[in-house]
């Protein structure tokens, strides 16, 4: 999608492999139970805005996850089609999750 940049999954699975990114599902509940890329996170992304503008603890409890820092990590987004994955990119910039390299949407479909 035009505004978004996009990581292609063999450039994804160096990022993870390195520890060097975080991978969200903002696909529903649903969708994301039916499968999902190991390791992926699944906050769908009417949940996303608030989620990550919690405390690092409410976020922890809540996902059972370290919440992203806004400094040190690559955040990962996809969906099905790629629409919810661009409002996910869109929102996190929003919230200060910017530059280079910071904010990725997952190429394809």
């Amino acid at each position: 999608m035009a505004g978004a940049p996009t990581v292609s999954l063999p450039e994804l699975r160096s990022l993870l492999a390195s520890g060097r990114a975080r991978l969200f599902d903002v696909r529903s509940r649903e969708e994301a139970a039916a499968g999902t890329i190991p390791g992926a996170l699944n906050i769908p992304v009417s949940e996303l805005e608030s989620a990550l503008q919690m405390e690092p603890a409410a976020f922890q409890a809540l996902y059972s996850a370290e919440k992203p820092k806004l400094e040190d990590e690559n955040l990962v987004f996809f969906c099905q089609m790629g629409k919810r994955g661009f409002q996910a990119t869109q929102l996190a910039r929003g919230l200060g999750y910017t530059g280079y390299g910071k904010v990725w949407l997952l190429a394809g479909k």
